[in-house]
């Protein structure tokens, strides 16, 4: 009876356990049969009127950051949304009241709506749609640095409001309008967007972020710090309205061929990944990684082989829904950047990229019935879905890419063993290994 007893216990506890760790369901691949998908986001226009050619081939969508209507991804930058309250230290001005508590809400929004019809028409079909706001952040806390400005200029707004209350109740007073009147700017654009274009996944480029920086130090594990998880978990109004999560995983030169590489971007991703839980959803929103090819804040190094793996590949196998490769202006510019862009993508990017597309769209199949995605068991660990070279080919057809092998078991098995499966919502799936007979041709 004891033993009994105990047999029972054991299996209650692994089913509870099971319960616990499985993954909530997740909404369906905007692009069909894709659960991970490359989108390019450059302007290249100067590269084309220099008739140099680039294979975007990789790539399920091309788009480009400059003012072209009607594309797959649209970004709004500061000045294509409303009227954003915003201030500049260092040439000591303000725009449109400076601050989210001193901006016209009503005027922004009707700006905003006409901006909106022009960018996204109203019979569009599924795509992104992305608010790129970073001169302030919504927590009073957050603006440090540069942004100390908000602060200050809050605090002299409460002042002019309550000019007899204590500096410490005016600098909370100063907190709590900011904080209030920085939510309703974001709530309400956000809300705008999806009410008048509810076919597109709208989201804020970086956000959730993770401030896992330090990585000069050697005991630099690229976590989060619990103070970043609370504060983000303060967030969670902006996490129930957003229907897509943008992260950022920009590399530093100083991370290059580095192993920490890894570890800031798997955690960045990994806290998207978190607040994406927290609402009370039936399913969860995508989550698209920004990167670029470049290293940040230069103009001529493109990402190594193995930073590509650190961050398209840790994006796939933690279960992002893609990963955006954005350039700015003055990236590809002139006849060089242009010729250096074309051999790498050539060369590195788009086999290595392929190969990661092609491998999620086949464990999809034959780990999760092609009804969720791959999702690595244990995050941080360092097993990534890749077509193994020695069984695969990726080839260049008809302007794409083609995989074309046939996997052996023990690829199979490693997937099995180290992958789970997220299904998707309104499919059931579950962890179960098909093994293919006969040769793939996986288009990507």
């Amino acid at each position: 009876m004891a033993t009994s007893s105990l047999s029972c216990l054991a299996l209650c506890i692994i089913v509870s356990l099971t319960t616990i760790l499985a993954l909530p369901p997740t909404e369906p691949p905007l692009i069909h049969d894709h659960p991970f998908v490359a989108i390019w986001n450059a302007p290249t226009k100067q590269c084309q009127q220099l008739h140099i050619p680039l294979d975007t081939g990789a790539f399920q969508a091309v788009t480009t950051p400059s003012l072209v209507p009607g594309q797959f991804l649209t970004i709004f930058y500061e000045d294509r949304l409303g009227l954003y309250p915003k201030a500049n230290a260092l040439k000591h001005k303000r725009y449109r009241g400076g601050v989210p508590q001193n901006g016209n809400l009503t005027e922004h929004l009707a700006k905003a709506r006409s901006q909106i019809d022009h960018y996204i028409s109203q019979d569009s079909s599924p795509g992104l749609a992305v608010i790129d706001w970073e001169s302030w952040r919504p927590l009073w806390d957050q603006n440090w640095g540069s942004k100390r400005i908000y602060k200050k200029l809050s605090i002299a707004y409460a002042l002019q409001m309550a000019p007899f209350l204590s500096s410490k109740k005016v600098s909370k007073l100063a907190k709590s309008q900011f904080q209030h009147a920085g939510r309703r700017f974001m709530e309400k654009t956000i809300s705008l967007g999806i009410s008048e274009r509810p076919s597109r996944r709208w989201g804020f480029y970086l956000f959730p972020d993770c401030h896992n920086y330090g990585w000069d130090k050697s005991n630099y594990t690229g976590k989060c710090s619990a103070k970043i998880q609370k504060q983000n978990d303060q967030m969670k109004w902006l996490w129930e309205r957003s229907t897509a999560l943008f992260p950022s995983v920009y590399l530093h030169q100083t991370l290059r061929n580095s192993p920490k590489a890894a570890l800031y971007v798997r955690n960045r991703v990994q806290e998207a990944l978190r607040v994406a839980v927290l609402p009370k959803r039936p399913y969860t929103v995508p989550i698209y990684v920004y990167s670029r090819p470049l290293y940040r804040d230069q103009t001529q190094k493109f990402q190594s082989q193995m930073d590509l793996v650190s961050t398209v590949g840790e994006s796939a196998a933690l279960g992002a829904s893609g990963i955006v490769m954005w350039g700015g202006t003055k990236d590809y510019n002139n006849k060089a950047a242009c010729q250096a862009l074309s051999e790498y993508l050539a060369s590195t990017f788009n086999p290595y990229t392929a190969n990661v597309t092609a491998a999620a769209m086949l464990c999809s199949d034959v780990l999760c019935q092609g009804k969720g995605r791959c999702v690595r068991k244990n995050y941080d660990s360092a097993h990534y879905l890749h077509l193994n070279p020695a069984h695969f080919s990726i080839l260049r057809a008809n302007r794409k890419y083609v995989a074309v092998g046939l996997p052996s078991a023990e690829d199979l098995d490693a997937w099995a063993q180290n992958f789970t499966c997220q299904c998707y919502a309104g499919r059931s799936c579950e962890p179960r290994l098909v093994h293919p007979t006969k040769i793939k041709l996986i288009w990507v």
